[in-house]
């Protein structure tokens, strides 16, 4: 493991929390990256919103990348910012292709409403526990996901 990620202070408290939920780890341009397991995904999300000097209160962003052909095919991102210490943290989740479904992270930060009815919009994956997941940027009658790497180019015709 790089020695900036021994000494990450997030990273160990977060695999004293739940070391299974962990996967791996990775530092790019001073931003750290962590893998965590779909299953304990909105867990971890608590913890880091809550537990003291981490604090991270803030979701600024919510995305995914489609890794087709591989599997599992999803990847969700969270793009997570602590106003208190003012790092900034990406949780990534996989999401499997044939049924690609994940826990809503609206009950820990209400924000990710919008950014998820984005991702179902696009990419097809739904948010179990979303209290409203609908298109939102499509006509609702829309076939397909055109975020998908093999969605036609020109759309069905």
């Amino acid at each position: 493991m790089p020695a900036d990620l021994e000494t990450n202070p997030v990273l160990h408290k977060l695999r004293e929390f739940d070391p299974e939920a962990v996967q791996r780890a990775e530092v790019f341009r001073g931003e750290l990256t962590v893998f965590i397991q779909a299953g304990r995904l909105r867990q971890v999300c608590e913890f880091l919103r809550d537990e003291p000097g981490l604090s991270f209160k803030f979701l600024s962003d919510v995305t995914a990348v489609d890794r087709y052909p591989g599997e599992p095919r999803f990847e969700m991102v969270y793009h997570l910012l602590s106003l208190e210490t003012g790092e900034r943290l990406r949780l990534k989740a996989p999401v499997p292709g044939d049924d690609p479904r994940i826990e809503s992270m609206t009950p820990v930060w209400p924000g990710a409403e919008a950014f998820e009815c984005e991702m179902y919009d696009l990419f097809g994956i739904y948010f179990e526990g979303h209290p409203d997941l609908h298109r939102i940027l499509l006509p609702d009658d829309w076939e397909g996901h055109p975020l998908r790497k093999d969605y036609p180019t020109e759309g069905y015709r």
